[in-house]
């Protein structure tokens, strides 16, 4: 009996290494999930640090810019840094330089302080999701690796379903340094957990790191920011502004000499000579425009022109997110019947039709619920995103599949943060357009802040001249308008994925529900 007792066993080794890779993926899962919370966090708490610190519109944008800036801009950079220094040195050091800066921006004297930190954390959180994410390749192998990646990605999902809620809870009841402090609290946690356990690899074959490209894409990305977001504070015909757009096209000229030239380039340009990859580049550009800038737009409404308060939104929030949590796996058990294109283009056009119905609800209406409209473009936006990932790398030769995923996992981070730029600019144009005729001299800073949820600057103004109503009446019709602009971009993007990739991508996807 002993010895039948003793040969049913693992060997010890073996469970010691289960065991050990189970702690560095609950380790790196830990630190997906704290990363989308300081991003919706930072969003629902705008309003509040505008009560608290002040600030100028354009430095209340900076809030969200400056973390998904610097966050999307150095993922690539900070991969191929993974490769060569190390990957359990640079999620180590991520993570820790995560939760240093989330504690000091808790204690942040001013705007200024606040914006140039949460940069910071976007450089940390680059390094540590790309450290992670590595490290997580090399820990495991088949099954297991998908499985793990799996994980990590509803990490990621459940960090934005429940996101705002969390936010919202702290930011009432202990105030908006509370939501960073516990962002550091979790990092640390993680940084305890899975550091020790970790095993350090790098890539043998690494050669000398390609600093002129990391350089140039991070100028390419960040003077674009900067001009998009100084066009409404200039003017749109502000030299200051389009010379930062028209600085970020030589930027990117730059960019794209040096990697065409480089051994070993950061971007591998060829891979867009294939059609299905362009296709999917474009599932990260919509969901972008139907989802992500969602994420930041509605709790400024929700809060700042509605008047609701931050728990109250972040609820609402959730269903907007919660399908993320559902809809990949429907998603991947629809590729029995259907192409991943065809899936992913019909879930954008459900997007599509669910931001048709948020502009039918005007922000005056406060019996009106956002929940059914925000739900349809869940659904919809879920199916693509679960499945772009994978089609990320089936589209491609299986010895192109690194350096696709790097290509697509910045597309997918830089294009959010250029798309809530985007945005909000023309959110603040379109408030512009319809102010009263009468408010002239402060007409600008009327439209940033009214853009930014912040009505109490704008009665401060213009009190005296337009009722409070009205300026709802005014965001409402200017938010209509930006919708109708989302939807375009939307069913747009369904066009072009659905030609790229409706039936071309058959023979790619017809296992992809199994390892899904």
């Amino acid at each position: 009996m002993e010895t039948t007792l003793k040969a049913s066993l693992p060997p010890p080794s073996h469970t010691a290494s289960s065991r050990g890779q189970a702690w560095v993926l609950a380790a790196v899962c830990l630190a997906a999930l704290i990363l989308p919370l300081s991003f919706t966090g930072g969003v629902v708490a705008t309003p509040t640090i505008s009560r608290d610190l002040g600030g100028s519109s354009l430095a209340l944008n900076w809030i969200t810019n400056a973390f998904m800036l610097s966050f999307g801009s150095l993922l690539m950079p900070a991969g191929a840094l993974a490769d060569a220094f190390g990957r359990k040195r640079l999620f180590a050091s991520g993570v820790l330089a995560f939760s240093i800066a989330s504690v000091i921006i808790a204690w942040a004297p001013n705007i200024a302080w606040l914006d140039v930190l949460r940069a910071v954390q976007g450089i940390a959180a680059a390094t540590a999701l790309a450290g992670g994410s590595a490290a997580l390749a090399q820990e495991f192998d088949g099954i297991a690796r998908t499985r793990a990646f799996s994980l990590l990605g509803t990490s990621f999902g459940a960090g934005l379903a429940f996101g705002p809620v969390l936010a919202g809870l702290l930011i009432e009841h202990e105030g908006w340094r509370s939501m960073f402090l516990s962002s550091a609290f979790v990092g640390t946690f993680a940084l305890l957990l899975g550091v020790p356990r970790m095993r350090e690899s790098r890539d043998p074959d690494a050669m000398r790191f390609d600093w002129l490209g990391a350089v140039s894409f991070t100028g390419t990305l960040g003077l674009f920011t900067w001009g998009v977001l100084q066009l409404p504070t200039s003017g749109w015909s502000s030299f200051q502004a389009w010379g930062l757009i028209g600085g970020s096209l030589l930027a990117f000229a730059v960019f794209l000499r040096v990697e065409r030239r480089t051994h070993r380039p950061m971007l591998d340009l060829s891979l867009f000579r294939y059609p299905r990859f362009v296709g999917v580049q474009m599932l990260p550009v919509a969901t972008s425009y139907c989802y992500v800038v969602l994420l930041v737009l509605l709790p400024l409404r929700l809060i700042g022109i509605e008047g609701r308060n931050e728990v109250s939104a972040g609820l609402t929030m959730i269903a907007l997110s919660i399908p993320m949590l559902v809809m990949p796996s429907i998603a991947a058990v629809l590729t029995r019947w259907a192409s991943a294109g065809k899936i992913s283009a019909a879930g954008l056009l459900i997007a599509a039709l669910g931001l048709f119905w948020l502009s039918c609800i005007d922000p005056s209406n406060r019996q009106a619920s956002l929940l059914g409209p925000l739900l349809v473009i869940g659904v919809g936006t879920g199916l693509p995103w679960g499945l772009m990932d994978g089609l990320a790398v089936s589209v491609v030769p299986k010895e192109r599949a690194g350096m696709a995923t790097g290509i697509f996992s910045t597309t997918r981070v830089a294009g959010e943060g250029m798309a809530i730029a985007i945005v909000s600019a023309l959110l603040t144009l379109f408030i512009q357009f319809h102010l009263p005729e009468n408010i002239s001299t402060w007409r600008v800073a009327t439209a940033q802040h009214l853009a930014m949820g912040d009505m109490a600057a704008v009665e401060s103004h213009v009190l005296d001249t337009v009722n409070t109503n009205a300026l709802v009446t005014v965001y409402g019709a200017a938010f209509q308008w930006l919708i109708y602009f989302l939807i375009l971009i939307t069913v747009f993007s369904a066009m072009v994925v659905g030609w790229l990739l409706g039936d071309q991508d058959r023979q790619h996807t017809d296992g992809y529900h199994i390892s899904s």
